[in-house]
This record gives C-alpha cells, sequence and structure tokens, in this order.
C-alpha cells in the first residue's frame, strides 16, 4: 500500500490508482448536514445497538482476504442509489434485473453475497429490523474508511423496495462521457460540481479500464492534460489492454481548481466527500411504512416473511 505525504502531488490523489487514502479520524461535522425526515443518526441504538460493528468487523476480515471489494461495495452503493434512490433495487433478482442493464456491467456476485452475509449476521442479532438499503450505505462508508479514508457517521432508517427499474439504470452516467456529460447528469440529481469532483476522488481506490477512455487516447484529445496522456497510453496501449487506470477530472477548466484544491489540502477534500456521499445516501430513500425489511436482499419478501418481519419488529419495540 503507498501511502501519500501529507502534500500528494495532483496525480498521488486522483490518477494513481494504487493510491489510497490516508487515515482520518472521525468526522463529526457530518452530523450537520441535513438529514431527510425519517432517517436518523440513532434509527438502531437501542434497537440493535451492534448493527455497526457488525458491519466493520465483518468488512475487516473480507478485506484482508480480498481488498478490491472496498471499491465494489462503493460501486454498489452509487449503482443503487443513483436508479430511483438507495433502495436496495439493485440488489433484486429479476429477468431482466437492474444488475442486467448494461450501464450495471461488472457487478460481480461476490460483492452482493458480502451484503447479504451482513445482513444475516445483523438479523441474527437483532431480529429483522435492518433494511438491505441500510446496510449497502453502512458497508460502502466503511469501505472508505477502511481503505483509510474518513470515519463519519451515516444518517440510517432506510426501507428496501419492492421492485427494481431496468430502465431506470439508463440514467447511470457512462465511465467515457465527457465532464460536461457527467455533470449535467449529477445536477439532474442535485448535485454541483464541488460533489461531483469529491465523489470522482473515490476512484483511488478503483480503476477504469482502458476500453472506457481510449477513444481519448487515438486520436488524442487536444484538451487532454500531456502528462496523463503520456502516463495512460503507457498503462494502455490498445483499447483492448486488460490493464486499468484512474478518470480524468483534472484537465476540463470547470474542474480543474476543485482537483488542485482537493489534492493540496486533504482535509478539505474529505470533508466534500463525506458531504457528497451524505447526500447521496438520501437520494429517494423509503421510511416508515413504505417498502419493506427483505428477510433476503436479493428477493421480495413472500407472505411469511413479512409476517415474521411483523413479528421481529414488534418484540425490538417493546423491549
Amino acid at each position: 500500500m503507498t501511502i501519500p505525504s501529507s502534500r500528494p502531488s495532483l496525480y498521488s490523489l486522483f490518477f494513481i490508482s494504487s493510491v489510497v487514502f490516508t487515515s482520518f479520524p472521525l468526522i463529526s461535522e457530518a452530523q450537520t448536514n441535513p438529514v431527510v425526515n425519517g432517517l436518523s443518526y440513532s434509527f438502531y441504538s437501542k434497537t440493535c445497538p451492534n448493527l455497526e460493528t457488525i458491519v466493520r468487523n465483518h468488512l475487516k476480515n473480507v478485506f484482508m482476504e480480498d481488498n478490491a471489494q472496498a471499491a465494489a461495495l462503493l460501486v454498489v452503493f452509487f449503482h443503487d442509489c443513483f436508479v430511483q434512490g438507495c433502495d436496495a433495487s439493485l440488489l433484486l433478482d429479476g429477468n431482466p434485473s437492474e444488475r442486467d442493464n448494461p450501464r450495471n456491467r461488472g457487478i460481480r456476485d461476490k460483492v452482493l453475497q458480502i451484503i447479504d452475509d451482513i445482513r444475516a449476521l445483523s438479523h441474527k442479532d437483532c431480529g429483522r429490523i435492518v433494511s438491505c438499503a441500510d446496510i449497502t450505505v453502512l458497508a460502502a462508508r466503511d469501505a472508505v474508511f477502511l481503505s483509510g479514508g474518513p470515519d463519519y457517521a451515516v444518517p440510517l432508517g432506510r426501507r428496501d423496495s419492492i421492485n427494481f427499474s431496468f430502465e431506470e439504470a439508463y440514467n447511470l452516467p457512462l465511465p467515457y462521457n465527457i465532464t460536461d456529460v457527467t455533470l449535467e447528469t449529477f445536477a439532474s440529481k442535485n448535485f454541483d460540481v464541488s460533489d461531483v469532483v469529491a465523489l470522482a476522488g473515490a476512484h483511488t481506490i478503483g480503476r477504469a479500464h482502458c476500453h472506457t477512455f481510449y477513444n481519448r487516447l487515438s486520436p488524442l484529445d487536444p484538451n487532454m492534460d500531456k502528462t496523463l496522456a503520456e502516463i495512460l497510453n503507457s498503462t494502455c496501449p490498445s483499447t483492448y489492454s486488460r490493464n486499468a487506470s484512474d478518470l480524468d477530472i483534472r484537465t476540463p477548466k470547470r474542474t480543474k481548481g476543485l482537483v488542485e484544491a482537493f489534492a493540496l489540502n486533504q482535509t478539505l477534500f474529505f470533508e466534500k466527500f463525506v458531504d457528497a456521499f451524505l447526500k447521496m445516501s438520501q437520494l429517494d430513500v423509503l421510511m416508515g411504512d413504505q417498502g419493506e425489511i427483505r428477510a433476503k436482499c436479493n428477493v421480495i419478501n413472500d407472505k411469511k416473511s413479512i409476517e415474521m418481519s411483523f413479528v421481529d419488529q414488534i418484540v425490538q419495540l417493546t423491549n
């Protein structure tokens, strides 16, 4: 693991895939961010007080065996929340399911199993009161922290959807979109330029395959930073190369200043990243009596599961 210095170069923070976040303390200011009515930072404090410990301890073991799953959990979080909200609809099986949409290509069964394993652990400890949607958010948050990023609280209380949308998954931004198109796509969800650049910084623990950006290398995009182009060309001699690199958001004028500011000020980057993460995690959430708490993350509850979930919730409320 390569650890950047306190003043990392621009490329070391955003463009070199081997660089990960350096450790950072709990950002308590995260709790000052707006919270959607119905969610709460203390949602499970009485009904499932060990939930966050269960999630983090399980992921520590997972990442010891395969740290690539940290990036995979972030992908699941983003791809779920961007399509009809943070409701775990991406986890549902179907014919076709959201995961079958070409925009969700690359989401593997292993990362879905990790989320369902955490669901099983939490339900064993607390009863069937924790949603797969909340677990997805907590797992993504801990993927950031356990990769050396900031630690921060997230509001909880989401419920799971009882449907999914193959078609709406086409609204996910393409990896090879130019920056203006990417910014417009995020703007439709009320994300500003700072949010987008901060979220893109998560790619320090993930990589993009050559075919997603090779069209900017051959022929060479005249707007691309020349040094970055040389790095990418050495990594990706052709569109079919099986190597991977990181994305370019420093070149465009609309994002260059923010990229430089974040690269030189890790505290600022982490603060903006947390803000954007919390905003993403509260997109179109289901709460209260909306949706359900799934017995298994990949299927909608049957009648027996619904009855058992209702009993679990009553038991927890009376304790």
